[in-house]
């Protein structure tokens, strides 16, 4: 009897058991609450107010990550929406094409996995953020969180993609941006801001993480033997690192957060916004390896044309709160313990040995991949 109540539990329809997208390309989120949150005034205009909870990934999307992406969207390498860029093979990058099987031409530098990707354009990072929103593995590149039209590297609408309303993941715009940067998460709705992402409104030091965790990866040469502020981090001179990566590892200084949680929004690569600041142009912000202190600032605001790529610039994602389980997963989680209480007869013993296992189901659930989608507002 127990046994045929089980079984009859199991044949339940099956759209009681949600399906989980395939995640191999995964990121630590820092949630962005205090919603309505007041605006940092700026000469340029005010800036940081974001009226939704929202997540931003704490790190900078790595070398690992986009060729993950690359070796899932372009399997052969004919690189046809040029999201590989040859630059990425030199000093300043450190992705190859030099893999002999499909699914596996592109492969990140040794060394290289954790820092962050560089030499791609607006239009590349917002395809990267499609196939997230689209699952990862098969996901397509051109529509999802947003829409490209023609099938080029250059959208044919590329000057009016805005971001779906049902977008999951997106590229932060530049006042959800700069909120997880600058703002006091402590000071709730009120416009209390940092000038620099690290919590603080003090110079950062320019230094390398293993002798610093405090430390920021931009240009400082305060030409004092003091150890630290040398130049650039990589080489710890004036000179230009040419043969030795600029970059440190995503979330290398441990100890230079911003408030919400976040590594690197004033240094290592800048990154671009979903934003538009005048004409053509979208917004990139933060620091980056090869700049002084001014461009880490609050204040720095720079536009550039999205089919830059460049050796300094990168990009990190944003995506949905993280969801409280629904009544479709409460349901699974009923129905795996009851599986499991009567196949094991109510026995811990029972239970352990069972075929189901005392634990199978329930530990892999994950909130975000089996919620209905709690759809993003439009940008702000």
């Amino acid at each position: 009897m127990k046994m045929a109540t089980a079984l009859a539990i199991f044949s339940l329809p099956c759209f009681c058991m949600a399906t989980a997208r395939a995640a191999p390309v995964t990121f630590d989120w820092a949630t962005i609450g205090n919603p309505g949150n007041a605006g940092d005034v700026q000469s340029q205009g005010t800036f940081g107010s974001v009226a939704y909870t929202y997540r931003i990934s704490k790190t900078e999307v790595t070398n690992a990550q986009y060729t993950t992406f690359l070796n899932a969207v372009d399997p052969t390498a004919a690189n046809s929406l040029s999201l590989f860029n040859t630059n990425m093979a030199n000093n300043f990058g450190g992705i190859e094409n030099t893999g002999i099987a499909d699914g596996s031409r592109y492969i990140a530098q040794a060394g290289r996995e954790d820092n962050p990707v560089t030499y791609v354009s607006w239009y590349d990072s917002v395809r990267f953020i499609n196939w997230l929103h689209n699952g990862q593995g098969s996901g397509g590149t051109e529509s999802g969180a947003y829409t490209l039209n023609g099938g080029t590297a250059t959208p044919s609408n590329g000057l009016s993609v805005i971001r779906d309303t049902n977008a999951i993941d997106w590229l932060p715009s530049e006042n959800e941006w700069y909120k997880a940067a600058y703002h006091d998460a402590s000071s709730g709705l009120e416009a209390t801001y940092f000038i620099y992402a690290t919590g603080g409104n003090a110079e950062p030091v320019s230094d390398q993480p293993g002798d610093n965790q405090a430390a920021v990866n931009y240009f400082n040469d305060d030409r004092e033997a003091n150890g630290f502020n040398d130049g650039y981090v990589a080489s710890g001179t004036s000179d230009l690192p040419l043969n030795t990566s600029p970059f440190t590892d995503v979330g290398a200084c441990t100890d230079a957060t911003s408030p919400y949680g976040t590594f690197d929004q004033s240094g290592n690569v800048a990154e671009w916004v979903e934003t538009f600041i005048g004409g053509p142009f979208r917004g990139i912000r933060g620091g980056n390896w090869s700049l002084n202190f001014n461009i880490l600032l609050a204040s720095s605001r720079v536009s550039i044309v999205p089919t830059l790529e460049g050796a300094a610039t990168g990009f990190r994602v944003a995506t949905i709160p993280e969801q409280a389980p629904s009544l479709v997963t409460l349901t699974t989680m009923v129905m795996s313990m009851a599986l499991t209480f009567f196949a094991g007869n109510g026995t811990d013993s029972a239970r352990q040995t069972s075929p189901i296992g005392k634990h199978t189901l329930a530990p892999q659930l994950n909130w975000r991949q089996h919620q209905p989608v709690c759809r993003n507002p439009r940008p702000v």
